[in-house]
């Protein structure tokens, strides 16, 4: 099955930043279920405003409470033969600690040109590289 004429899942996240050392960070994270590295996402609840569920989403995986800025760009893939959409906010965090659990278990700020490879996904990749320009 390709997807094709199927619904689109609808997931939301954000390309969180900070700064260190005058240089910019992103933060990346690790899901053992999958045993990959994403930038933080995940589905929206039915009827769900797509930034709401992309502060909500990024909380939860990441334990920070953020400031959320302009929408970054939104990533297309098929994923287990349906397609899915995903829409990303640029995001400043503001409080909070990342503690690992079941869902995520490791989140690590790279700037950019280290998060690259470390994604685990090529549309993942793709995306940062088109917006690495917004992220100073």
């Amino acid at each position: 099955m390709s997807g094709q004429g199927t619904r689109p899942v609808l997931a939301a996240g954000g390309v969180v930043r900070r700064t260190r050392d005058g240089r910019t960070e992103i933060a990346v994270v690790h899901r053992p279920r999958y045993d990959d590295w994403s930038l933080p996402k995940g589905k929206l609840d039915p009827g769900e405003d797509p930034a709401a569920g992309a502060l909500r989403e990024v909380e939860e995986e990441t334990g920070l409470r953020c400031r959320i800025g302009d929408e970054a760009g939104s990533v297309s893939y098929v994923d287990g033969g349906r397609p899915k959409l995903v829409r990303y906010w640029l995001m400043d965090p503001e409080s909070g600690t990342f503690v690992p659990g079941a869902e995520v278990d490791l989140l690590r700020w790279l700037p950019v040109d280290r998060a690259l490879p470390v994604l685990s996904y090529a549309h993942d990749r793709a995306f940062l590289a088109s917006i690495e320009g917004l992220l100073s």
